[in-house]
């Protein structure tokens, strides 16, 4: 979180993607294609359907509200374009069973029938996985001050709609190298101030993570895996711990905190310093309720020295650290930045729960997909990926821009990442209590419904398969394979035993292909309407779908097509930001 250092360039399963360019033919016929630029940007749900839960156990139930009931309305419950249960709306809040099976996505669609048409008032994904790091959807919360119970409930609710199964608890501990104090008698104190001076309250803490659990939301303390700031006489801490930045232990390697000190960077490697953290963190465990700790890094300490002058292998040390930390902790959740992916090989070597990436010198979206198949890789095909990718970042004052934000979450979601973004406010800077950006109202609608789709299609963005590159291409306009072109659509293929799929991402319109956008430049894409597609498939096709964030709320929708010698040609409805096509097999 508090270090901007270069990555390491690193071998992906993306090389032959990310310069392999297959462009299609564009012509002056554009009667079959609309440009739509009078759409409504953003989907707005008519019933405000929603659900209890962030994630649900397989066995458990699934409890739904909305705000008023239609006539003439269906419930439709769907895995993958398919309905699995139908039933008539008929209240308020009523319950449902979702099928047993583990680590499944379902899309749950209300739909309006008349004279034959039908029109979709609310759409809600549902996740069913016993263990929320298989798809993590991760968010933070930053303040732990005088919180009030409704107030940390309306932050949860919120969080939990929008699909939020897991929390970091930025900055909620006293010192890195005591991050729970405790009094004489070993209990922890009622409240203590964090690196910052702020107030953090024990109970508001403790509070959340019990109110987090009541909506199946897990709760990661955040701290450094090695540092100690303003160590003491009496804290236990031992100066031949640190690391140097010289031979004879004369120059500390240390984290600049200007007025506030710095952290002293301890050695990873070091025996002594695991056990001395690792019963500070049998302290945090022993009273509080934490699902697991989210460690951090500094990025690369260049050439470093243990006390007695031997050079130090840092990422080597976090190799060794991380299975001493799993062996020692089990049943907890362990997951650690790779700040600009530094030393995110040793990183995945080890037990790690789930990819974690706080994103820095690159910046193209193309770059932000390389990252995402990096750790992939790393993790052979094991691990998703959460990133930490701050968006406009040089602005101080006013909103998001929510085309860059919309753009950014299509590309890192159809790649099957995810992106820390949401806590008590959208997330700007790398220090995240900073709150000085607000969403408008058309990025919080949007970003329902694009979080509603990850969880619906998860399956399919996130659950395997096999990375392709389509023969692709449009009469009406320029269509490419991934990377992304000024002016084009770029198309990201997967390929699974029983089905492909193909996510369409569009760049028609846009004014850059840099994702933080520090300028706030970034413009919607041109949207179309019945964009004619062709992709060449050797599958014996039998079902084409489609589903779009942008487009009613993600529900799916069966499309007509033509198969000529391998050739599918269909026409999808809509797209603007980002829609799917899957082709069952």
């Amino acid at each position: 979180m508090k270090s901007r250092k270069t990555s390491i360039q690193l071998v992906s399963l993306a090389i032959a993607i990310g310069f392999l360019l297959i462009t299609s033919c564009s012509d002056d016929d554009n009667d079959s294609v609309q440009e739509v630029s009078n759409f409504p940007s953003s989907y707005v749900e008519i019933l405000n359907l929603k659900k209890d839960k962030a994630r649900y156990n397989p066995g458990e139930q699934v409890d739904f509200t909305v705000s008023s009931v239609h006539p003439n309305t269906l419930v439709r419950y769907k895995y993958l374009g398919e309905t699995v249960h139908e039933e008539p709306l008929a209240q308020t809040a009523w319950s449902w069973q979702p099928p047993s099976e583990d680590f499944k996505g379902y899309m749950v669609e209300l739909v309006k029938q008349t004279d034959g048409e039908e029109t979709i008032l609310g759409t809600v994904g549902v996740d069913v996985s016993s263990d929320w790091t298989k798809f993590p959807r991760y968010g933070f919360l930053s303040d732990f001050g005088n919180i009030s119970e409704s107030q940390r409930s309306s932050i949860l609710n919120n969080l939990k709609d929008y699909q939020i199964n897991g929390l970091q608890y930025y900055d909620w501990l006293s010192k890195h190298h005591i991050p729970l104090p405790l009094d004489d008698a070993g209990a922890p104190l009622d409240q203590w101030t964090d690196l910052f001076n702020r107030e953090i309250k024990f109970n508001t803490v403790k509070g959340y993570i019990d109110e987090g659990h009541d909506l199946n939301m897990a709760s990661m303390f955040y701290d450094l895996l090695y540092g100690a700031w303003n160590p003491e006489s009496g804290d236990g801490f031992q100066e031949d711990w640190v690391i140097f930045n010289d031979q004879f232990h004369n120059d500390i390697n240390r984290h600049d905190l200007g007025g506030l000190g710095s952290i002293w960077v301890t050695d990873p490697n070091n025996s002594d310093w695991q056990d001395y953290i690792f019963s500070k963190t049998e302290d945090v465990y022993n009273n509080l309720d934490f699902d697991g700790w989210h460690l951090d890094q500094l990025g690369d300490r260049g050439n470093v020295y243990t006390y007695g002058g031997y050079q130090v292998n840092m990422r080597n040390g976090f190799h060794n650290f991380l299975n001493e930390l799993t062996a020692a902790f089990p049943d907890k959740k362990h997951v650690l930045n790779a700040v600009a992916q530094y030393g995110q090989s040793e990183i995945l070597s080890t037990p790690m729960d789930f990819a974690y990436t706080e994103v820095w010198t690159r910046s193209q979206y193309a770059d932000l997909a390389q990252v995402i198949l990096e750790n992939y890789e790393m993790s052979n095909g094991n691990l998703n990926t959460v990133l930490a990718a701050y968006m406009n970042y040089n602005a101080s004052e006013g909103y998001f821009n929510t085309p860059s934000v919309l753009m950014t979450d299509a590309v890192i979601f159809a790649f099957g990442g995810d992106h820390l973004e949401l806590g008590e406010h959208m997330l700007s800077k790398e220090y995240f209590p900073y709150n000085n950006l607000a969403m408008d109202d058309e990025l919080k609608s949007s970003l329902k419904e694009y979080y509603d789709f990850v969880v619906a299609y998860e399956n399919i963005l996130r659950d395997g398969g096999n990375t392709v590159l389509p023969e692709v291409s449009s009469p009406q306009v320029g269509i490419n394979n991934w990377p992304p072109v000024f002016g084009n659509i770029s198309v990201v293929g997967k390929q699974f035993d029983n089905r492909e799929s193909f996510q369409l991402i569009n760049f028609n319109g846009v004014a850059t292909l840099d994702w933080r956008d520090n300028n706030r430049v970034q413009t919607q894409p041109t949207s179309f309407s019945d964009l004619e597609i062709s992709i060449h498939s050797n599958s014996n096709v039998s079902k084409v779908w489609f589903a779009s964030p942008d487009y009613n709320g993600g529900a799916s929708q069966e499309l007509e097509f033509q198969n000529t010698n391998g050739q599918v040609t269909f026409k999808i409805p809509y797209l603007s930001y980002w829609s799917m096509v899957v082709f069952e097999n």
